[in-house]
């Protein structure tokens, strides 16, 4: 399609007198992705060896003198001038690429020895940078695109002992600068080389830009922490460590009230963007969308951005990375849930209410949608009806949102069901913590917990990956306390035996759950915690209920 629509653009340029009458289109050797992704993972594999033999070779020189730098230079330069070649087969092109690799990391070996940190990050991100310019092979200039975004970042880190809140200002300051960057590259991209003399640098600029904010997108991803449910199961990343400690510190709370006005500009900006280049969104509707992330984007820092890319590469119809960015910021939506510095009733009531605001503009828009269509084309509107009857009929897109509402009312209200009765008639039973570190054991309304499981149990409860969950085998006594004996492999149970089955989180197999959210102010109550009380039913389904003292006591 794409070959297609540079055929298009062709002939319309040689029409109009921009080309002359014997340009052709170019051809390029299209390489399916999976031949691509091999030849990326072959080239780190290779390179390896490579750098250990490079190690042996030059011995003492790596730690003394500029050894590093030359060797780094030399294969550096070597590997971009083979690359060069647009002819190169792909069997050579796998050789040549770990000596890429090889120079760029003998480059960086040396230079983090002979300058500071950040210069080293820098110098090496223009050396990225100039070497995706001069390679031409589009998918290696979107890896080195990538590689100078994260040590173009890297370089803005402080790299000694500062507070948390300045730390967390030039984390956050770094990939915003990244993606002012790449929008500065964009407009100049646009200004100076739109003209035929520029084109070949126009492309290699385009697959660098494109390398570049998707390193840019990650790393405001990973800076906004895991995302919801997908934290539950690998653990809540960054969220937990940053934003909890950033209660009560008059200094860590101006940070963060200055990241959220940033954000809240950049997303008003995307949202002036967006109405600007495309003049249907310029209605009520539209306005109240842009009302409603421009809201969210005060309250999740990172958010601004990853709308501000979108809006860009959406209006360039650059889908890919749009799409991209799309689930950056659906990304750090989810990742609201486990911002510690916001109640958990504030974070419920703040979604709810965009998601209601949300779905009226979507009703409102389908409701216009459907009025302009019935004026224009009474006909075609009238197909998207289902007929009741002989004379009473509805549109297709209401029965839509109605039946959906009605699946989500059902799915949420069953399952609110299933927990209820397994609270009411699940068989009590308790199980005894296991101590885990101190110094994050209670982290404002969250307190980490770890039951006793035997190593032998978890080392043979398989991956993560597996079909379906593992089950272990516990010996209840007369208070009920359960000791995880052995994993279930379906035989018979003795008396006083049960079932529990495990759950994934944080990357492990546990009990239920991992953590035990309480109300602020009540650390000190939770705190001599020495059992987890449950609720058991007969297939091993358990849920978490409270904690108990040492005595089994109600704390």
């Amino acid at each position: 399609m794409s070959e297609r629509v540079l055929e298009a653009v062709m002939h319309a340029a040689i029409a109009e007198g921009l080309l002359p009458a014997a340009a052709v289109s170019p051809r390029h050797e299209e390489r399916p992705w999976p031949v691509v992704l091999l030849t990326a993972i072959g080239a780190w594999l290779a390179a390896l060896p490579l750098i250990a033999l490079f190690a042996v070779m030059l011995g003492d020189s790596l730690r003394h003198g500029p050894g590093p730098l030359l060797a780094g230079l030399v294969i550096l330069g070597a590997a971009i001038f083979a690359l060069r070649s647009r002819r190169l087969p792909l069997f050579v092109e796998q050789l040549i690429t770990p000596m890429l690799i090889v120079g760029g990391g003998l480059l960086a070996w040396g230079l983090s020895r002979e300058l500071p940190l950040p210069l080293a990050c820098a110098a090496l991100a223009l050396v990225a940078i100039g070497s995706a310019l001069a390679i031409a092979r589009p998918w290696l200039r979107v890896v080195l695109g990538a590689a100078a975004a994260v040590l173009a970042a890297l370089a803005w880190l402080p790299w000694r002992n500062d507070a948390l809140a300045n730390g967390l200002l030039r984390f956050w300051l770094a990939w915003h600068m990244a993606l002012l960057l790449w929008a500065a590259a964009g407009v100049a991209q646009r200004a100076y080389l739109g003209d035929g003399a520029g084109a070949r640098l126009a492309a290699a600029l385009e697959s660098l830009r494109a390398g570049w904010l998707l390193a840019t997108l990650c790393g405001l991803a990973w800076w906004s922490g895991m995302t919801f449910l997908v934290g539950g199961t690998l653990g809540a990343g960054a969220a937990r460590d940053w934003f909890a400690p950033f209660n009560g510190e008059p200094q860590a709370a101006a940070s963060m009230a200055a990241l959220r006005i940033g954000s809240l500009l950049l997303a008003a900006g995307a949202a002036a963007w967006a109405a600007h280049r495309w003049p249907a969104l310029r209605t009520s509707a539209g306005a109240g969308v842009a009302l409603v992330l421009v809201a969210l984007a005060w309250f999740m820092p990172s958010l601004g951005a990853a709308l501000l890319a979108l809006s860009a590469c959406a209006v360039d119809k650059r889908w890919r990375l749009a799409a991209t960015a799309a689930l950056t910021a659906a990304w750090i939506v989810g990742g609201f849930y486990y911002a510690l510095a916001w109640p958990l009733a504030t974070k419920g009531a703040v979604l709810l209410l965009a998601g209601v605001a949300l779905g009226a503009l979507a009703w409102l828009g389908f409701r216009g949608a459907g009025a302009a269509a019935g004026s224009s084309k009474p006909a075609q509107a009238s197909a998207l009806r289902w007929r009741i009857g002989d004379t009473r009929s509805i549109p297709v897109d209401r029965l839509g949102i109605a039946a959906t509402a009605l699946l989500v009312l059902v799915a949420a209200n069953f399952a609110i069901w299933q927990k209820e009765d397994l609270i009411a008639r699940g068989r009590p039973v308790f199980i005894e913590l296991a101590p885990v570190d101190p110094r994050s054991l209670m982290q404002g309304d969250y307190m980490r917990l770890d039951f006793r499981l035997p190593p032998a149990v978890l080392g043979e409860a398989g991956g993560l990956l597996d079909n379906k969950r593992p089950i272990v085998v516990g010996l209840r006594d007369e208070r009920g306390v359960v000791t995880v004996l052995r994993l279930h492999r379906g035989e018979p149970l003795a008396a006083a035996e049960l079932r529990i089955e495990l759950t994934p989180k944080g990357g492990e197999w546990v009990i239920v759950s991992d953590a035990w959210s309480f109300a602020e102010g009540e650390a000190a109550r939770w705190a001599p915690a020495k059992y987890g009380e449950f609720r058991l039913d007969d297939k091993g389904r358990a849920m978490l209920v409270g904690l108990r003292g040492p005595g089994l006591e109600t704390l």
